[in-house]
C-alpha cells in the first residue's frame, strides 16, 4: 500500500542512538495524542521510563520524519517466548501530521517488518473512542474486537519472501544512511 506523505516525509527505522529523537516525540504529543498512544494519561517520567527500555527491548521502531524532525512512530514488539509468532504494534504521530498517510506508511513499514520477522499475527489495541486508530487497522483488514472497553485489532501477515526480506533490507540500508547524514546534520548545527 503505497501512501502520499506531506513533502519532505521519510520513512526510516531508528536505531538505537535515536532514543532522544523519539523521546521528544513523544514528549511533543498533544495530551489527547498521548492518551490514544498509551492508553490513558501517562506523565513525563513515563514516557522516560517507557522509551528507555523500548530500545533495550526486541521492540523495531519506525519513524516518520518530515523536514529533519520525528513526527510519526511505530513500535513493533514481540511478545514473547511464549508466542513468538505475534507481536503488538503501537503508533504516535502528532497532531499536525495526523490524516495526512502517515499512520498508514508507518503501519505499511511495520508490517513489512513483523513478515520477515515470522510474525503471524500484529495485534493493536486502542480506545474504544480511537476512531483514528480504528479506521487505520481497518484499512489494513484488521479483524477488531472490543475487551474491556478497548478495542484490539489483529492482521495477519504473509510468510516471508526473498522480495520482502530485500525489500527490508534495502530500506534500512536507506534508513541507515539517512539517520548518519541526519546526525552529521545535527552535529554541525549544534
Amino acid at each position: 500500500m503505497q501512501e502520499v506523505l506531506p513533502e519532505g516525509a521519510v520513512i526510516r527505522k531508528l536505531w538505537v542512538g535515536e532514543v532522544a529523537i523519539y523521546r521528544e516525540h513523544v514528549l511533543r504529543l498533544d495530551p489527547h495524542s498521548r492518551r490514544n498512544r498509551f492508553g490513558g494519561g501517562v506523565s513525563d517520567a513515563y514516557v522516560e521510563m517507557y522509551l528507555n527500555v523500548s530500545f533495550a527491548g526486541d521492540a523495531v521502531v519506525h519513524g516518520c520524519f518530515i523536514d529533519g524532525a520525528l513526527r510519526g512512530a511505530a513500535e513493533l514488539r514481540p511478545l514473547g517466548s511464549h508466542r513468538p509468532d505475534e507481536a503488538e504494534a503501537a503508533l504516535s504521530v502528532e497532531k499536525p501530521w495526523q490524516s495526512h498517510g502517515v499512520g498508514s506508511a508507518l503501519l505499511s513499514r511495520t508490517l513489512l517488518a513483523a513478515r520477515n520477522r515470522g510474525i503471524r499475527r500484529l495485534h493493536m489495541a486502542c480506545l474504544a473512542d480511537n476512531h483514528r486508530m480504528q479506521q487505520l487497522a481497518r484499512k489494513f483488514d484488521a479483524e477488531l474486537s472490543v475487551e474491556f472497553g478497548s478495542v484490539i485489532g489483529e492482521v495477519a501477515t504473509s510468510r516471508p519472501t526473498p522480495m520482502s526480506l530485500m525489500r527490508e533490507l534495502l530500506t534500512d540500508g536507506h534508513s541507515l544512511a539517512t539517520a548518519m547524514l541526519d546526525l552529521q546534520s545535527r552535529m554541525l548545527r549544534g
